[in-house]
């Protein structure tokens, strides 16, 4: 039986077997595709078991508090080191991807992982186009450089208000006819400032001037 197979239940032990694995061999190591939403679960549940011992206020309970905390500080030490081994293979599969012009297998990897090696190999291939292939054919590179945000001019920075999205909302449209949105969670945005005056009354967004 392999080390995460579906009905493994993630376990201290578990966990240092999976990086032990991942640490020896130089390919990717498959994982069970809800690990990480298991490793989620394992850690709240640890972290519930700690707020608990908190609450008590006994010289035993103190210890065993401290054997959690230091359990979880771990735990936690061995995700960013596992996280970091299979970031770095998947980085050197997407530069293997990108020279030989053909994709890797992906097998291994949980579909976040996924998402990130394709990533990886579209930008690999955008910048090998417009340096490597230019340069090879003559031509001068051409990369854009990212613009930076413009300045808010200073009637904008009367007539707006920079706030912060707390939720998601959708587009409308503002006393000005004009058009604003969508927006995601944690968007920033400037607005006019009765829109923003009612989407901070309704509790939709912060205000970033008041931080």
């Amino acid at each position: 039986m392999t080390v995460m197979e579906r009905d493994v239940v993630i376990t201290y032990e578990t966990l240092y077997e999976i990086l032990r694995r991942e640490k020896l061999r130089a390919e990717l190591q498959p994982l069970d595709k809800n690990f990480l939403k298991d490793v989620v679960t394992y850690l709240t549940d640890k972290q519930s078991i700690l707020d608990s011992q908190m609450k008590k206020a006994s010289i035993f309970s103190n210890s065993e508090t401290q054997k959690t905390q230091k359990q979880i500080e771990n735990i936690k030490r061995m995700i960013q080191e596992l996280y970091e081994k299979r970031e770095n293979k998947i980085v050197q599969l997407a530069i293997f991807s990108s020279r030989a012009d053909e994709k890797s297998d992906s097998q291994g990897m949980l579909e976040e992982e996924k998402a990130l090696y394709e990533e990886l190999v579209s930008l690999l291939n955008n910048f090998r186009d417009k340096i490597l292939l230019n340069v090879l054919s003559l031509k001068t590179p051409e990369v854009q450089q990212k613009e930076e945000p413009k300045e808010l001019k200073k009637d904008d920075k009367l007539n707006n208000r920079l706030i912060r999205f707390l939720h998601a909302t959708p587009k409308f449209v503002g006393d000005d006819l004009k058009v604003y949105g969508p927006f995601e969670e944690e968007d920033v945005a400037s607005l006019p400032l009765k829109a923003a005056d009612i989407l901070i009354r309704n509790g939709r967004v912060e205000d970033m001037n008041t931080k």
